[in-house]
């Protein structure tokens, strides 16, 4: 029996997430190490003696209280399951057959597959050769057909940022009428100075079609609760509402956001250690060979071309599970000193072997 399933999601790949096995070290995921808080998961237990009930689908505490932290209006704030669904939320109410939805490659994987899920047509614009978004090349190929541009800053997966003056520039020659989306997700992680540094929330006062996105997924260690948010023009959050699906920003993951943002002091402090860190194995891979770019996440990325494959595979051999990005390279995330090391001792070893 054949059932009427849409034929052209024959051609679709699934979106593959981080593995791991009992006892590797997974360094594929972006995740942190460390549990939350105690008073997050405190809670968290308290949230859970009402589970049994549905939750607030309007998210009204957590909608005030970043509000308040951002200095921005509650309808300015859009909560979602994670900020891939509003990432694909966006692409739902802009987009659709015939449609065009912009944006960098290498980058953020559900990009394309979201996109192709509602009919538009994926343009990937390569990166520059410092595996920066090219906004140049990015607003050369805007036709009378994109509906949404997409901006990873910094990047995943090569953990780039693109240049502030650059930014503004590609932002005034977009059409007014045009979403673009700046895609935060690391942005606790940013340590952005001179000819980078900029303030999203202060582009939108001059750019009313920019949305940015972020998420507690990250640096607050709310990874498995599902919880990101979007800051836009009332039109846009309006218009997010309304695709929302019902109930999907659970009650654990709402009093855990509202939770940590009371503790965001003591949270992303966490965020200079894995900087240091960072900077630390970056220094330690160049010095062996590797070429890495300057990151501005939790991860670092090693272009290594057609070895990728293999180099993941026997990193996986030795305990290690990273993320490859065949015929690319491979992301690594930064955690603690122990885990770091213990990469490292594989890089070391396969880049003696040469």
């Amino acid at each position: 029996m054949t059932l009427h399933i849409r034929p052209d999601l024959d051609d679709l790949p699934t979106y593959v997430p981080g593995k791991t096995f009992p006892g590797a070290i997974k360094l594929a995921s972006n995740e942190v190490t460390e549990g939350p808080l105690p008073s997050v998961r405190a809670a968290i237990v308290d949230a859970a003696t009402n589970v049994n009930r549905y939750p607030d689908n309007g998210m009204v505490e957590l909608t005030a209280e970043l509000a308040k932290k951002l200095g921005v209006t509650e309808d300015e704030i859009q909560i979602g399951c994670g900020s891939v669904t509003l990432c694909q939320n966006l692409i739902s109410i802009t987009a659709g057959i015939g449609d065009e939805v912009l944006f960098g490659w290498r980058s953020f994987e559900t990009y394309p597959l979201a996109t192709r899920i509602v009919g538009a047509t994926p343009v990937q614009i390569p990166l520059t050769s410092d595996l920066v978004y090219d906004l140049d090349a990015m607003a050369a190929a805007i036709t009378d057909r994109t509906r949404l541009i997409f901006i990873c800053n910094a990047n995943n997966p090569t953990g780039t940022v693109v240049d502030a003056d650059d930014l503004v520039t590609f932002l005034r020659k977009v059409p007014p009428q045009v979403v673009v989306a700046l895609d935060e997700a690391y942005f606790e992680y940013n340590r952005l100075a001179g000819r980078q540094a900029y303030d999203a929330l202060e582009l939108r006062k001059e750019f009313p079609n920019l949305v940015v996105l972020r998420t507690f997924s990250k640096a607050y260690g709310l990874a498995g609760l599902r919880v990101g948010y979007a800051v836009a023009d009332p039109q846009v959050v309006t218009a997010l509402g309304k695709v929302h699906v019902p109930f999907s920003v659970n009650s654990l993951a709402q009093s855990a956001a509202v939770a940590s943002l009371a503790a965001a002091d003591e949270l992303l402090a966490r965020t200079d250690a894995v900087v240091a860190e960072r900077d630390r194995v970056t220094a330690d891979l160049r010095g062996l060979g590797y070429r890495v770019p300057d990151s501005q996440t939790n991860f670092v990325w090693l272009e290594l071309g057609d070895d990728t494959t293999e180099f993941a595979a026997q990193c996986v051999a030795a305990g290690v599970v990273i993320r490859p990005f065949a015929n690319d390279g491979a992301r690594v995330t930064i955690t603690n000193q122990t885990e770091n090391d213990a990469f490292l001792a594989f890089a070391r070893g396969w880049a003696s072997k040469d």
